[in-house]
């Protein structure tokens, strides 16, 4: 691995972001510090495989090592949430409701026992993916009962890179719902996986893995290639009709 360097600052050049290899091994892949959260920023990170995540001024961004990937093929869902489905009881639409999902993921949250605040996605943060959805780059999955939104995730898509972001549930298993059709959804696009960021116990529960920094570098530049699906997102129909339920 590089040797880590000074953390950079930020200038007024939105694509002048440095080497992630060269991110701080702690705390882990902090990369650099400043600049502002542009659509064109946010692509340009994106693209080198960097998010921002801060929780005040200035702004962080981040690559750490290893890095959590969700393999599609490798989707976890149990002999449970796999009778869920099939009882249809769930409504699932794409890039219906993305500014509720973003403040639903924002949104003060119940974690065993005690109220924890989603303060990282701030205002600003939540302004700037509005805009990223409305150029046709940044998607959600909502999932709703009664018309009621219960679920959903939301991320960045470049190429055939999908960067989740955040997701939020208020019913029993809505997000995972969310993630399933989102993770259909790339697999008919030929997508190979969902790039989590950082690794978690839950995380793992659901299938998601780690690759070395470089190595997830490598096959984001591979994917960046390919032509981005931008504009609206629609649910591809019979979606559910597939191996994941049959198995």
């Amino acid at each position: 691995m590089p040797d880590e360097q000074p953390l950079t600052r930020l200038g007024a050049d939105v694509e002048a972001f440095p080497d992630p290899n060269h991110a701080l091994i702690e705390p882990n892949g902090l990369l650099a510090i400043g600049g502002d959260l542009s659509s064109q920023r946010l692509l340009a990170a994106y693209r080198r495989g960097i998010f921002p995540w801060f929780d005040e001024e200035p702004i962080l961004w981040w690559c750490p090592h290893p890095r959590a990937v969700l393999f599609l093929s490798d989707l976890y869902i149990s002999h449970r949430l796999k009778k869920t489905l099939k009882r249809g009881q769930f409504d699932v639409k794409m890039d219906e409701n993305f500014a509720e999902v973003i403040q639903q993921c924002a949104a003060p949250r119940l974690r065993h026992g005690h109220i924890e605040q989603g303060t990282w996605i701030t205002p600003e943060m939540q302004k700037a993916y509005i805009d990223l959805h409305q150029q046709g780059y940044a998607h959600s999955v909502e999932v709703y009962v009664h018309q009621q939104l219960v679920g959903g995730v939301y991320g960045v898509s470049l190429g055939r890179n999908f960067f989740a972001e955040s997701m939020f549930s208020k019913q029993r298993d809505a997000s995972k719902i969310a993630l399933i059709h989102l993770v259909l959804q790339l697999q008919q696009w030929n997508f190979e996986f969902i790039d989590c960021q950082i690794w978690s116990a839950h995380l793992a529960t659901l299938g998601v893995t780690t690759l070395d920094r470089s190595l997830f570098l490598q096959k984001i530049a591979t994917n960046n290639k390919f032509d981005s699906k931008i504009g609206k997102w629609h649910l591809a129909p019979s979606l559910l009709q597939g191996s994941l339920l049959a198995q």
